[in-house]
């Protein structure tokens, strides 16, 4: 389990209790899984009876499922959020991911207590604090420097898991209020609005537009593959995808490519090991650029760096392919070495800058690369697309239709010892963790009249194990007389020994226990808590008055006005992006910069000691919802 120091964790996103499986299948050790209601993702709730299917499937690998109930919940809703994490722990789930801590108020069961990232970790005493409260698993903040994980490492035994991969909130998790603010839709309850995948206009303090209709709040997505032995190094021990929202091609793609990054990494340093049992087998390449994504950024990894902005599109672009060379009536070329199929989609940019999108009927061989016949109602090309234009491809339709049929096979090595008994024989099969199981077989010993075929029979009816989760990984016959035995008699007694074996290796497994909080009540790292605390109900406010917080502001979902405030606090800076930050050029002030949508207008502040930006505004009225790209 994770909370081996030496134990390594990749954790899949689960939409559904399929996505869940596939994703063990290509190599997951956990998965995390909305239930039916009060998860971060308004749009991903699942039924108990699907839980208890997927928990059922990981636990045969010893794979764990994490419930996400990481939405703050209102006074009204604290009973019923109890009643359903109790149903999910009777269900066979693993762990609850939570954030509001009035739960921790609750009758809840001995289930193990993740910190979302909604919980805002960021410090040593963060950290800390809530390992000493009852969580056994903390997910960091997307935002943090190596050193600064090591910091944390240093200061706490709580497992620590980190997003390696997928979207980026531009927002300090657990901290953006804009949602709420303009809509009325909540990111801390599970809604978000996306206001940061908008396009805005950036002007500075005198009204001097410095850039136009970009989606300056836009991230790219987050990619640590080339950084996970340093993450390793640093403390990390659980990898989390994110995307319980995207597709099935994604959560298999990505977490084969993670599973076999991992795998490279163990094989170099045998001293860390898998959470959970088996081998996949992938019968595709793993090609993380090939599935959604808005390019790829390490974040702040490594500190501040340039170009971690999707500026030009929050879509997904798709990865280059070539330019067009010549433009026809109703197809044009490209010159391109990568091979280009009937049904690929493409994109490219327009006069406007907007990324426009086509759907490729027809490929043909031209000169150094293709002749491409989009499909378009009225037969004829877009007026803008025009020669030296950049092509994108952001749908390969070879590789997708790899990933829509069957794509890994998880199993687990098996060692098999065929041997007589006083009135028959017996067949042992262990795992490679030492589970064990043994089936007997009652029957006559007639010698084989051709021991050679009848050894060879024996050998290859015992080995049959296709379509269970195992693979023989040794098979040894221990008997000196090639007896005769029936095939339908050694198929039934293989058949029997799977089953025992499947029965042991469940009753085997072992759900990991809530950590004890520390009695009597550890102090919180602050004696008081803004808006920002998140404290949404009586049971939150109760938590943190028992551990010493003596001034607590109700949360910005209670609707107090406030006037202007934080509605975002980033690590991503307009001022940085754009060369006008005063650690660049001297001599320059940090003013207020005004980011515009529409009518919309924000104020952005600079917070230049923690090297911070702040999105200033206000609870609307009469609050209607934008257009966001969901």
């Amino acid at each position: 389990m994770p909370n081996s120091r030496n134990t390594l964790e990749l954790l899949a996103p689960a939409k559904n209790a399929e996505f869940g499986i596939e994703a063990i299948s290509h190599g997951a050790d956990a998965v995390y899984i909305g239930g039916p209601a009060f998860g971060a993702r308004a749009n991903a709730g699942n039924p108990v009876a699907d839980i208890e299917r997927l928990a059922n499937h990981a636990h045969r690998f010893n794979g764990r499922v994490l419930v996400a109930l990481n939405t703050l919940l209102k006074d009204d809703e604290l009973e019923d959020a109890r009643r359903l994490i109790w149903q999910c722990y009777e269900a066979g789930a693993d762990a609850l991911i939570v954030q509001d801590m009035g739960l921790l108020e609750l009758d809840l069961p001995p289930i193990e207590l993740h910190a979302s990232t909604q919980t805002d970790i960021r410090t040593p005493e963060k950290a800390r604090f809530l390992e000493d409260v009852g969580f056994s698993q903390i997910v960091l903040a997307r935002e943090l420097s190596l050193q600064q994980i090591r910091g944390i490492a240093d200061h706490t035994t709580a497992t620590l898991e980190f997003f390696v991969h997928g979207a980026l909130c531009v927002s300090y998790s657990g901290l953006c209020n804009i949602s709420h603010a303009h809509t009325g839709r909540s990111a801390n309850r599970g809604d978000c609005s996306q206001a940061c995948r908008l396009p805005y206009s950036l002007a500075d303090q005198e009204g001097r537009i410095i850039a136009e209709d970009k989606h300056l709040l836009s991230m790219k997505d987050n990619d640590q593959s080339d950084n996970l032995r340093a993450l390793i190094e640093a403390g990390i021990r659980s990898f989390k995808i994110e995307g319980r929202l995207k597709d099935l091609s994604y959560v298999k793609n990505v977490t084969a490519h993670y599973r076999q990054r991992l795998d490279e990494i163990m094989t170099e340093r045998p001293r860390y090991r898998r959470s959970s049992s088996g081998q996949s087998h992938f019968l595709f390449t793993p090609k993380t650029e090939k599935t959604f994504n808005r390019g790829s950024t390490d974040y702040f990894l490594h500190d501040r760096q340039a170009d971690i902005g999707a500026f030009d599109s929050p879509k997904f672009v798709g990865e280059t392919i070539g330019a067009v060379t010549r433009v026809g009536r109703d197809n044009f070329d490209v010159d391109s070495d990568a091979p280009l199929h009937n049904g690929d989609g493409i994109t490219y940019f327009d006069d406007d800058s907007k990324l426009v999108g086509l759907r490729i009927n027809r490929v043909e061989a031209a000169g150094s690369g293709y002749r491409l016949f989009p499909a378009f109602n009225d037969g004829s090309l877009p007026a803008d697309l025009k020669i030296g234009a950049t092509i994108y491809r952001n749908l390969d339709r070879e590789f997708e239709r790899q990933l829509e049929k069957k794509s890994a096979e998880r199993l687990i090595p098996a060692s098999l010892r065929f041997e007589e008994t006083g009135d028959g024989f017996a067949l042992q099969i262990e795992d490679d963790e030492g589970v064990g199981a043994t089936a007997r077989l009652v029957h006559d010993k007639v010698a084989a009249k051709k021991p050679a075929s009848a050894m060879t029979r024996l050998r290859a009816n015992l080995g049959k194990l296709g379509g269970t989760h195992y693979r023989v990984h040794a098979l040894d016959l221990i008997i000196d007389t090639a007896w005769f035995i029936p095939d339908s008699a050694l198929n039934q007694l293989r058949r029997n020994a799977i089953e025992a074996l499947d029965a042991a290796r469940m009753a085997a497994y072992r759900r990991p226990m809530r950590h004890a909080a520390i009695e009597p009540p550890i102090p919180y790292p602050e004696d008081a808590l803004s808006y920002l605390g998140n404290v949404l109900n009586e049971k939150a406010r109760a938590f943190y008055e028992k551990h010493g917080v003596s001034v607590i502001e109700p949360a910005y979902e209670c609707n107090v006005e406030k006037g202007e405030v934080s509605l975002m606090i980033t690590k991503h800076c307009l001022r940085f992006s754009f060369n006008l930050c005063p650690k660049q050029v001297k001599g320059l002030r940090p003013d207020p910069m005004i980011l515009m949508n529409g009518a919309e207008k924000l104020t952005l502040r600079f917070d230049c000691r923690p090297c911070e930006m702040h999105v200033i505004g206000k609870l609307k009225k009469g609050r209607t919802i934008p257009l966001a790209i969901r």
